[in-house]
């Protein structure tokens, strides 16, 4: 079998570029495709970024990009990072300044929409000719629109696949007509966009694509619905079977307790006693004394969809149990005060920490006894996957890929791996904080617990092998659909 050409679009990509999950999807997936002998060039936004030494970064000709009616140039860099290609696409509407993502949507909406043709145009420079545009998320959409109108025409093109993955729905980049009429788009008039989001970058991602997935099969199932389709429930049915679920994987080199360096004491399921000396520099770290019950910990974006209010409701009954809580992330202001004020009422019991610190996100994982995610939705979650991996028990509730991912302990004794409640309520999710507790206090059983979430298998493994043969389903839809 021909090897396969992919060339891979994000905004952000570990070890590179790291906002948040997104990032580490983009960054581990590539690895392993290759490992699989698939050809994968990533390509990223130059956000002025300053690039270490290590990754051996030149300068390639990128083209030349039509943009509002002028010439306009496109930058290459060219990095070797994580033993693939890696680029970073510039241009004038790229702002320089460091950001990921702005505060202006307009702003954005003209970065991503230029970047997304750019990248195009220097895969084109480079003659790098992919059998699969593989697009993460609603930035890069506009390629995946191109390819399915005017890329349909071209000979470089004609035959490449579009493939989109949904990391998260809700994030749909609406209102880019003025961004997508300077990159020379035609305007959508595809009926089953609804009008809102006929110049929504995601829209029409999902309308054009060859073949989409979410990041977990529940999630694919749950977008079809009102609760969770954001809008575009209808347009996610209209694709039919085009539209499936995979689950993410985590990278076990990278999130892995017995070599992480900034650990107090590496550990694994042979060395698991050692992990107490993590717990114990934890809640010096945090300020937090000595305690019986469970160190309970949420790692997450400070925003409504992660369960926070749920969170700030129960977090007086985890006093009473004589437990602790420990809270890092950043977002939302109104949500930081409140967990502050939470904090300075309850200094014993509950440490707060404002911002992206991985380095004490791991250091919580390899500490805390229990991890909370209690989200309103959740399309896949790292977050669980981290915590089994480094001996931290999740406590989830059942949405998207939590419910794909833990297997409750009161349900299934042998095979859980955690604690799951369905209800988004706070009374559900302290009753399932209560059965936590009880079982914390039985040691044999709470190790045995630890044992099996440690030792499930979350790798890219079998994740990978469904991304190949979802290549390989694009490419026959489209090289089918260009021969007639």
């Amino acid at each position: 079998m021909r090897r396969l050409k992919i060339l891979m679009l994000a905004a952000e990509a570990a070890p590179l570029i790291k906002v948040g999950g997104l990032a580490d999807v983009a960054g581990a997936l590539p690895v392993a495709l290759r490992k699989m002998g698939l050809d994968v060039r990533v390509m990223l936004p130059d956000n002025g970024l300053r690039v270490p030494a290590a990754y051996k970064a030149r300068r390639l000709a990128g083209g030349v990009l039509a943009w509002d009616g002028r010439a306009e140039r496109v930058t290459l860099r060219c990095l070797n990072v994580s033993g693939g290609l890696c680029y970073l696409v510039g241009g004038r509407p790229i702002a320089r300044d460091g950001k990921v993502y702005g505060a202006n949507m307009a702003g954005d909406l003209r970065k991503f929409v230029f970047f997304a043709l750019a990248a195009l145009r220097a895969a084109e420079s480079l003659q790098f000719q992919p059998d699969v545009v593989h697009v993460h998320d609603a930035h890069p959409g506009a390629a995946l629109y191109f390819l399915g109108t005017a890329g349909r025409v071209q000979r470089f093109w004609k035959f490449t696949a579009g493939v989109l993955t949904i990391h998260n729905l809700a994030y749909q980049f609406n209102d880019g007509a003025a961004a997508l009429e300077a990159g020379g788009l035609a305007q959508c008039v595809d009926a089953r966009i609804p009008v809102h989001a006929r110049a929504g970058l995601l829209a029409l991602g999902i309308a054009a694509a060859d073949v989409v997935n979410t990041v977990s099969p529940s999630y694919a199932r749950e977008i079809r619905r009102v609760e969770q389709g954001a809008g575009l429930q209808m347009l996610v049915r209209a694709r039919g079977a085009r539209v499936c679920g995979i689950l993410n994987g985590l990278d076990g080199a990278v999130w892995n307790p017995a070599t992480d360096a900034v650990l107090a004491a590496k550990f694994d399921v042979r060395r698991l006693a050692r992990r107490r000396v993590n717990r114990d520099a934890l809640r010096a770290e945090l300020q937090l004394p000595a305690a019986a019950g469970p160190l309970f910990a949420l790692v997450a974006r400070l925003d409504w969809q992660k369960g926070l209010d749920l969170v700030l409701a129960v977090a007086p009954l985890l006093r009473v149990l004589g437990a602790q809580l420990v809270v890092l992330g950043s977002g939302s202001p109104e949500i930081a005060k409140q967990l502050r004020q939470l904090a300075r009422a309850h200094p014993r019991a509950v440490a707060v920490r404002v911002g992206f610190d991985e380095a004490l996100a791991r250091r919580i994982y390899a500490g805390a006894d229990v991890v909370l995610v209690p989200s309103r939705y959740e399309p896949c979650g790292l977050t669980q996957l981290i915590g089994m991996r480094y001996g931290a028990i999740p406590l989830v509730r059942a949405t998207g890929g939590l419910a794909d991912t833990v297997v409750d302990v009161n349900v299934d004794a042998v095979r859980g791996t955690g604690f799951v409640f369905s209800k988004y309520s706070a009374a559900a999710l302290a009753a399932a904080v209560r059965r936590a507790c009880k079982l914390f206090a039985e040691r044999q059983a709470w190790q045995a617990l630890q044992v099996r979430a440690m030792q499930a298998d979350f790798s890219w493994k079998l994740p990978v092998q469904a991304y190949a043969d979802l290549y390989a389903r694009a490419v026959r839809i489209r090289r089918n659909g260009a021969a007639r």
